[in-house]
């Protein structure tokens, strides 16, 4: 047996990105992992500091488990160029974020596919709003994550 049948694959690296990395990028890294499973590495991250270090909000966390999804352990990091250099594709989860994104990279071409996590819309930030917010905003980004998906078995 050669040494290549013993290799894994290199799982397919996306990094999900929005304001805070306290509501949405962690449910969406939650559901990609989950959905992706061994084929996927999945991390999120978000463009402010205010929430580095702490956990998702606990509607996010109650909602992301009701579905399925545990985002318990999760800690806020602020997105750098070291992260979208390691991400095969950066997924954006509004227009806002994608421009700011685009605007740390300068459009360099080594830089990962960058790109909305929902083509042509934003996913809806529940900061703020009812438990029911949060709700939807999981359901949103479930009903989102397969196309992200597909191509991993060709």
């Amino acid at each position: 047996m050669s040494d290549d049948q013993f290799r894994h694959p290199k799982r397919h690296r996306i990094l999900v990105v929005c304001l805070g990395n306290h509501n949405r990028s962690p449910i969406a890294a939650a559901v990609l992992a989950h959905i992706g499973g061994q084929k996927v590495e999945v991390r999120s991250a978000g463009l402010r500091e205010r929430h580095v270090g702490g956990p998702a909000h606990s509607n996010a966390i109650r909602a992301a488990e009701e579905a399925g999804y545990d985002i318990r352990d999760h800690r806020a990091v602020k997105v750098n160029r070291r992260m979208l250099g390691w991400a095969d594709v950066v997924l954006a989860m509004d227009h806002a974020v994608l421009a700011e994104l685009l605007a740390m990279t300068d459009g360099t071409p080594d830089e990962p596919k960058l790109g909305l996590y929902i083509s042509g819309e934003d996913v809806f930030d529940p900061w703020e709003s009812d438990y029911t917010a949060y709700q939807s905003c999981v359901a949103t980004i479930q009903a989102g994550a397969v196309r992200h998906l597909l191509d991993l078995d060709a």
